[in-house]
């Protein structure tokens, strides 16, 4: 049984019951209506889903390459899937075919990169750079940035696009075609974690601070 702390967490996570998840159900359905008049043509309907996907897809990236080549590589993605949209078949699976595309584009960018040393898994190649003008809520949300990018990538993707794009679990899930329990699972122990690194470094902040 979850413990209430552990309630509070998928609360705040947008996984706690209610009717969100029938709202995004009836948006895979505008999906499909949406990707079919891509298919025929409609730049508009393709317009729809750029809006709604474009945040999923800032995320995917955000866990891979630099900050700085993210919004360029958004639009690298957007542009393969309107030029293959002609192969998708299920329909119903945008989302996670788009995701699929984003990391295929991530890591086209890294075979492109001649970097001058070997890539590791850090966040090295993802820090934010705060300067003197910084304040102590930005040095609070880079200090969280970091800590969730040392995680493991199942945890960092899941985690970015609940804590740095806003996305609730409900959303995440049929953004990427990932089912809710994997949602469930990655950001609570993916938020446990985080926790216990922030919490080992007296420089950063809780979780919870940022959630608030």
């Amino acid at each position: 049984m979850a413990r209430s702390g552990d309630r509070s967490d998928l609360l705040a996570a947008g996984l706690g019951p209610g009717p969100v998840r029938e709202q995004f159900a009836s948006e895979i359905s505008e999906d499909v209506t949406w990707v079919a008049a891509a298919q025929d043509g409609d730049r508009a309907a393709f317009g729809q889903l750029y809006e709604r996907y474009a945040r999923m897809v800032h995320g995917v990236l955000l866990v891979r390459v630099p900050v700085g080549e993210v919004d360029d590589l958004v639009q690298d993605v957007f542009m393969r899937a309107l030029r293959r949209l002609s192969t998708l078949r299920e329909t119903a699976s945008f989302g996670a075919w788009l995701a699929a595309i984003a990391r295929n584009v991530a890591n086209d960018y890294h075979r492109r990169s001649v970097p001058e040393e070997p890539l590791t898994d850090d966040a090295s190649d993802q820090e934010i750079e705060c300067g003197a003008s910084c304040t102590d809520q930005d040095e609070r949300a880079v200090a969280v940035f970091e800590a969730v990018m040392s995680l493991s990538e199942t945890y960092r993707e899941t985690l970015i696009l609940r804590l740095v794009e806003g996305m609730t679990g409900p959303e995440i899930a049929a953004r990427t075609g990932m089912t809710h329990g994997s949602v469930r699972v990655n950001l609570h122990r993916g938020m446990e974690q985080l926790r216990a690194k922030l919490i080992a470094s007296p420089s950063r902040t809780g979780p919870e601070q940022e959630k608030s």
